[in-house]
C-alpha cells in the first residue's frame, strides 16, 4: 500500500472518529433547548457530556492536522472554497465552549438562558454545516487547472449538499437521544427515549433518500453496500431503544455514523476532491500528497502516539460511565 493510501484510509478514521464522538456532543446540545424541562435538566444533560466533549474536538484537530500535512494541495484548495462554512463552524465551536464554562459563573435565570440558546445555536450550526461540506468534496466542486476553488459559497448550497447537511442534523439530535437515555436515569431518560423515536423516523427518511443519491452518484458496488448497512443499524437503534437495551442502541447510531461516513470517503477514493469543471482537474491521493519522505516521518509518529491517545480516551469515557439524574445535582451547584 502507498503511504498516500495508508494516509487516505487514516484521515476517513480520524473523521469517522470526530463524527462519531462529537456527533452526540452535537446532538445533546441541541437537546439542551428540546429535551430539558428546567435548569436542573439541563444541566444534567450539560453534565453528561462535560467531562469528555473537549476530548472530542481533539480528532477534529488531528483530522485538520493531518490533512495539511500528508495532503497540503486538498487543504490549501479545501480551507479556500470551503472558508465562509468552515469559518462559521470555528465560531460555533469557540461559542459552544465558552457557552458550557460560563452559562454557570452566575447563578441567573437570564444570564444561563441566554448561555443555553448559545450551546444549542452552536451545536446545531456545525451539525449542519458539517454534512454541508462533506457532500461538497465527495459530490464535487469547482476546481480549475491551478487545483483552486473556482466557485463562490453559494456554489456549495446544491440540493445534494443541503440533504447531506440534514441528514447530520438530524441524525446527531437522535444520537444524542438515545446517548442521553444511556447516561441518565428518570423522567429525562424517559422523555429521551420517545423524542429519539419519533425524531429518528424523520432522519431515518432522509438518511435513506442521501445513501441513494449518494449511491446513483458514486456508482460504486461498495458504496451500495455500506448504505444498506448503515440503514439496517439505524433499524436496530429503533428495535434497541424500543427493548430499553440502551448501550446498544448507542453503538447503532455510532455504527450508521461511521457507515456513512466511510461510505462517503470509499465513494470518494482515490480522489480526495473530484472537480466539477473537467475530471482531469481531480486531486487525488497522488498529485495531492506530501513528499514521500514526509509521510514516512508522519507514519511513525502516528504509530506512536495513537494508542497512547485511544488508550486516554477510552480511560476517560470508562471512569465517567455512570448514569445520572436531577437528584446529583444539589439546588446551589455551580456548573464548571
Amino acid at each position: 500500500m502507498e503511504l498516500s493510501t495508508f494516509w487516505f484510509i487514516l484521515i476517513a478514521v480520524l473523521w469517522v472518529g470526530y463524527l462519531v464522538l462529537e456527533g452526540f456532543d452535537f446532538g445533546v446540545g441541541m437537546l439542551v433547548g428540546a429535551l430539558a424541562q428546567d435548569d436542573k435538566e439541563r444541566r444534567v444533560l450539560i453534565n453528561t457530556i462535560g467531562p469528555l466533549w473537549d476530548g472530542n474536538e481533539v480528532w477534529l484537530l488531528v483530522a485538520g492536522g493531518a490533512t495539511f500535512a500528508a495532503f497540503p494541495e486538498w487543504y490549501a484548495t479545501l480551507f479556500s472554497g470551503f472558508y465562509l462554512p468552515l469559518l462559521l463552524i470555528l465560531v460555533a465551536l469557540i461559542v459552544r465552549g465558552v457557552a458550557f464554562e460560563y452559562r454557570g459563573k452566575r447563578n441567573d435565570a437570564t444570564w444561563r438562558r441566554n448561555w443555553d440558546i448559545a450551546i444549542v445555536a452552536s451545536s446545531a450550526l456545525p451539525a449542519l454545516l458539517w454534512g454541508v461540506a462533506l457532500a461538497n468534496i465527495v459530490h464535487g466542486v469547482p476546481i480549475n487547472a491551478d487545483k483552486e476553488y473556482a466557485g463562490n459559497f453559494f456554489d456549495l448550497l446544491h440540493p445534494y449538499a443541503l440533504l447531506g447537511g440534514l441528514v447530520t442534523l438530524s441524525v446527531f439530535f437522535v444520537h444524542g437521544a438515545i446517548f442521553v437515555t444511556l447516561k441518565t436515569v428518570g423522567d429525562i431518560r424517559l422523555r429521551a427515549k420517545s423524542l429519539a423515536l419519533r425524531s429518528g423516523m424523520v432522519a431515518a427518511v432522509l438518511a435513506v433518500a442521501f445513501i441513494v443519491w449518494t449511491g446513483f452518484d458514486q456508482d460504486k458496488a461498495m458504496v451500495w453496500v455500506l448504505g444498506l448497512i448503515a440503514a439496517a443499524a439505524f433499524v436496530m437503534a429503533f428495535v434497541a431503544t424500543v427493548a430499553d437495551r440502551d448501550g446498544w442502541a448507542f453503538f447503532a447510531t455510532s455504527a450508521t455514523i461511521a457507515l456513512v461516513t466511510i461510505m462517503l470517503f470509499v465513494g470518494l477514493f482515490p480522489d480526495v476532491m473530484p472537480s466539477s469543471l473537467n475530471p482531469a482537474w481531480n486531486l487525488t491521493t497522488s498529485n495531492a500528497s506530501s513528499t514521500h519522505y514526509t509521510l514516512v516521518i508522519m507514519s511513525w509518529v502516528a504509530v506512536i502516539f495513537t494508542p497512547i491517545v485511544l488508550m486516554y480516551q477510552g480511560w476517560s469515557y470508562w471512569v465517567f460511565r455512570q448514569r445520572i439524574g436531577v437528584h446529583h445535582i444539589p439546588a446551589e451547584t455551580v456548573v464548571r
